[in-house]
């Protein structure tokens, strides 16, 4: 079973940190690429360190009575990044963090897309990590396949969309996606 555990933490769509009460002792694929972007919030340890201290005094209810999320925008980075933070408190208390990139692919239907472009499903998965802002070698290691595949799919899309680069596939699939929605208005 650790292993099938293994593989749906592994390929969660969102970054997950857990920490126990002295430090991190878990984190998946998504939060590591998120950690090797951005460091943390401070605002992550202060909370931390205030639900533990909760979870001490027997306040835990009391004083986290709902919901525990922020939004944060980085310097170097197009999205806005949510933070989610989830409490475990018996038998032994752990916080986990769920990290959620508000990206622009999210912001279009990529269905809609796929079908409109004629796109393969892997290359609708391949346009949706470069809308994301991913580089070849990030979007091969991330589907697991060779950076040489990753620019044959995008010569594809390139070619589907009549576009030749990533200025022009933005530029394109932005509008298309505008004007979709005005005709549904």
């Amino acid at each position: 079973m650790n292993e099938e555990i293994d593989f749906i933490l592994k390929k969660l769509p969102v970054g997950l940190i857990i920490f126990d009460r002295k430090s991190i002792f878990y984190t998946n694929k998504k939060a590591n690429n998120f950690l090797g972007r951005f460091e943390l919030p401070t605002e992550i340890t202060t909370i931390n360190n205030r639900i533990f201290d909760a979870i001490d005094s027997g306040r835990l209810t009391e004083l986290f009575p709902g919901e525990i999320w922020f939004t944060k925008k980085f310097k170097d980075s197009p999205s806005h990044w949510i933070f989610r933070i989830y409490i475990y408190d018996k038998p032994n208390p752990i916080v986990y963090l769920v990290i959620i990139e508000e990206t622009i692919s999210n912001k279009l239907n990529m269905n809609e897309t796929r079908q409109q472009f004629r796109l393969t499903r892997r290359e609708t998965d391949i346009l949706r990590r470069v809308l994301d802002g991913l580089k070849n070698a990030e979007i091969a290691e991330d589907l697991e396949i060779s950076e040489q595949t990753v620019k044959d799919h995008l010569s594809n899309v390139y070619m589907k969309i009549g576009v030749e680069n990533r200025t022009g596939l933005m530029r394109t699939l932005l509008y298309s996606s505008k004007a979709n929605t005005e005709k549904q208005e």
